[in-house]
């Protein structure tokens, strides 16, 4: 399964934030939704906080698709 690169420009996002950026989720209630559901993995672990802070070369998963978060700096 290929992952998917998403760049941002800072140097950390959060989570509710970049499943919506990668498109994993519509909008912010279904992100909220993906969380609360247990449907989210941060590098392979469960991530229950909407807020939690993802860094450069963090994997995120719903599901199949996978993003790879990557920073501008």
């Amino acid at each position: 399964m290929r992952i998917r690169e998403v760049e941002i420009s800072d140097d950390m996002i959060r989570l509710g934030q970049f499943l919506k950026l990668a498109g994993l989720a519509d909008n912010g209630a279904h992100a909220r939704d993906l969380v609360e559901s247990e449907e989210v993995t941060v590098n392979g672990r469960l991530e229950t906080r909407r807020g939690a802070q993802l860094r450069d070369g963090d994997v995120i998963a719903v599901g199949n698709e996978k993003a790879r978060l990557v920073t501008g700096r």
